[in-house]
């Protein structure tokens, strides 16, 4: 968000010549993006964190987590989700959630519908959050950067 309070500059992309970088206020995108006054809006984060029934045996949790990455996937299409990956290392805190919604409690629906949830292998917290309206643009951005 730095570089909205920034003049214009120039950087190299991936070629050798430079690209503008704009900077300047779009009343379109912000209309398009849910923005308020200062390029923010309202979501709900969700902190997945290791729930009480872990997968016994390797097969099991393997179509578990085939499962949890395809409700992943339709709920980014979907617009619901415009934010999720894991933490690394092997403590209780997994992964976060960022749905875009206005609700705890419609969040909570969508936690829902995941298998993880479902099986007890991963438990949701659930919390209001306020951040850049440009997160809704992650998912059509990272489609143009996954091979």
């Amino acid at each position: 968000m730095a570089t909205s309070c920034t003049p214009k500059a120039t950087t190299p992309d991936a070629g050798t010549q430079n690209v503008a970088l704009e900077t300047e206020y779009d009343s379109l995108l912000a209309v398009e993006l849910g923005a308020d006054d200062w390029g923010m809006r309202r979501y709900v984060m969700a902190f997945l964190k290791t729930g009480p029934n872990r997968p016994a045996d390797s097969a099991t949790a393997v179509d578990l987590q085939k499962a949890h990455m395809e409700n992943i996937n339709r709920l980014a299409e979907e617009g619901k989700l415009v934010l999720a990956g894991p933490f690394l290392g092997k403590d209780s805190l997994r992964g976060i959630y960022v749905f875009d919604v206005q609700s705890i409690e419609e969040a909570k629906t969508l936690t829902e519908t995941d298998p993880a949830i479902q099986f007890g292998s991963l438990v949701m917290e659930l919390h209001p959050w306020y951040g850049s309206a440009a997160l809704k643009k992650v998912n059509s951005l990272h489609q143009r950067l996954e091979k």
